[in-house]
């Protein structure tokens, strides 16, 4: 038979297993006792044949017939004889009892040495592994599936699926590891792969990683700790003599405020100055428009100069202002040579801040014409141009942006915002009200359509004769008008003008891109005051007329 743990074949039957003892059938009882209690007489078994110790393979023995003592493929001595329930044996035929069972707290056998152990009554107990009349074996305890696997203290070899644990593959050996030769097999009996160690750099990065989150949390903690329960910061004082205009626009909250006194370096946190605003009984006084303050005020000492008159000495642009006026304004608030704000705003016009569509066009006498936005600001001396312009260009952006001025723009058939803001320039130097506005601006509209028989294209606006002699005047010479050869003269060219011939405002801004639509081709101003408008060449001429008459009384 094979030798269990070093080659194939059947798993050992252990002492421990739940049917060992079930020694095949005809086998009695070791005290001479028949299995069910019968007294019967002791059958002498065939000498044992004991299996050397040694560890090679005992022959086996094939074709063995019944009742001649040979071995079958087993390796075990077949019975011939049948011993009937309690009586003689009977030869013959098969034994029809039931097996016998080893007493209870009988010493184990040992299932190699063949040596047998004596037993709790004094007799002794075969080794049914090492004689050949050892039974066939049962099913190994892994078949029979019923059955719990037993604990053992025996080692069946390193071929029958020990654990790696016992096997010396345990992650506290102290080997990272073993053999090569070992891994392949390791794994094929279901072993632990080998531990890998554990690099410096891993651990560095995971301590980076430790230290940078509690930094993490104890900074966005101590940010939570100031917002919570921290004062604002705040500069100390009442400013650093450096002076700064700021503009506050219509309707502004303190929150407003506050961000605009910030970005200019007045104050130095914005919920410090919604503090002292609060704080102060006339702090909702604060109006919109210019103010001419310092930098690193603390916040209460910023409200309390926004709500002196003194702060207030603005340079304030009314509607259809042209910037030749304005640029003088600058320059005598800033106490600086004349022309020189005119100079920066011809030389660096690229650099205040003006829109993508206001760069480069044609023929215009004046880049920043329209986008110096009627308004009051904050201008005193020490104050530089650049940073005046800057301001008031911004708050021209904003408003523009704030109308949607390019898709207007296209839906009234014009070209590009900058057309947009030219009619609104034409509507402000011609109107004087909200409805002349928007009658004023429908008359453009249509006087620009092609095809357009009761003008031919022409404009014919005395405003951009004026805006190009720098000038306002009234009576004007029709011969002269339309002899003059210049870009901006509608008596000469067809189409608008280059660009805007002041600084349109708000009312003027809304009649532009919503004007009217009555078919309104013409109008005349009778007393400087208000305008009526005609749609045909006819009903203007007795309007023309009539103001004729006028001016001879």
């Amino acid at each position: 038979m094979t030798e269990y743990g070093r080659g194939p074949g059947s798993e050992p039957w252990h002492p421990e297993d739940p049917l060992y003892g079930d020694q095949g059938w005809g086998q009695q009882a070791a005290d001479g006792q028949s299995a069910y209690g019968g007294q019967g007489q002791y059958h002498p078994q065939q000498p044992q044949q004991q299996h050397p110790q040694s560890h090679q393979q005992q022959p086996q023995q094939y074709g063995g017939e019944w009742g001649t003592g040979q071995h079958d493929q087993y390796g075990q001595q077949q019975y011939g004889g049948q011993q009937p329930y309690g009586g003689q044996p009977q030869g013959g035929g098969w034994d029809t009892g039931q097996p016998g069972h080893v007493p209870y707290n009988a010493d184990p056998v040992d299932p190699y040495g063949g040596q047998q152990q004596p037993v709790a009554y004094g007799g002794e107990q075969p080794d049914l592994y090492g004689t050949p009349d050892a039974y066939p074996p049962p099913e190994p305890p892994g078949r029979r599936g019923a059955a719990a696997e037993p604990e053992t203290n025996w080692d069946p070899g390193p071929d029958q699926g020990e654990h790696a644990f016992f096997a010396g593959g345990g992650d506290d050996d102290g080997d990272d590891y073993d053999d090569p030769r070992d891994r392949g097999s390791r794994r094929g009996r279901g072993g632990k792969k080998p531990k890998k160690r554990r690099s410096g750099c891993a651990c560095l990065v995971l301590t980076v990683i430790f230290v940078g989150g509690v930094g993490g949390v104890g900074y966005f903690g101590y940010q939570f700790y100031q917002n919570r329960f921290g004062s604002a910061p705040d500069y100390a004082g009442s400013g650093n003599g450096e002076p700064v205009s700021v503009e506050i626009p219509p309707d502004a909250g303190g929150y407003v405020i506050g961000q605009r006194l910030k970005a200019a370096g007045v104050i130095k946190s914005v919920d410090a100055f919604v503090a002292a605003q609060e704080q102060n009984p006339r702090g909702k006084f604060i109006q919109d428009g210019g103010y001419n303050l310092e930098k690193e005020m603390s916040a209460a000492s910023a409200v309390d100069m926004m709500l002196s008159p003194s702060s207030r000495n603005n340079l304030i642009i009314a509607e259809g202002r042209r910037n030749v006026w304005v640029y003088e304004q600058i320059d005598k608030r800033l106490g600086i040579a004349k022309g020189t704000t005119q100079e920066i705003a011809k030389k660096d016009y690229k650099k205040l801040g003006l829109p993508s569509w206001a760069m480069n066009e044609p023929n215009v006498k004046d880049p920043l014409e329209g986008f110096l936005y009627p308004s009051s600001y904050g201008v005193a001396k020490g104050g530089k141009p650049e940073a005046v312009l800057k301001q008031m260009v911004s708050r021209a952006t904003e408003e523009y942006e704030s109308y949607g001025v390019e898709k207007k723009a296209k839906s009234l058939g014009l070209d590009s915002p900058w057309q947009l803001i030219t009619v609104a320039s034409l509507a402000q130097a011609e109107g004087t009200s909200h409805d002349d506005f928007r009658k004023m601006a429908e008359v453009v509209y249509n006087r620009l359509k092609p095809g357009n028989e009761q003008t031919n294209g022409m404009l014919e606006f005395d405003s951009t004769y004026n805006y190009v002699k720098n000038q306002s005047k009234i009576d004007l010479s029709l011969t002269a008008l339309r002899k003059y050869d210049n870009r901006y003269n509608t008596y000469y060219y067809k189409g608008l003008p280059p660009g805007p011939i002041g600084n349109p405002g708000e009312e003027a801004l809304k009649g532009a891109v919503d004007p009217t639509s009555d078919g309104w081709y013409y109008f005349i101003s009778m007393d400087g005051k208000t305008s009526e408008f005609t749609k045909t060449n006819e009903e203007h001429q007795k309007l023309v007329d009539k103001w004729n008459a006028s001016r001879k009384n």
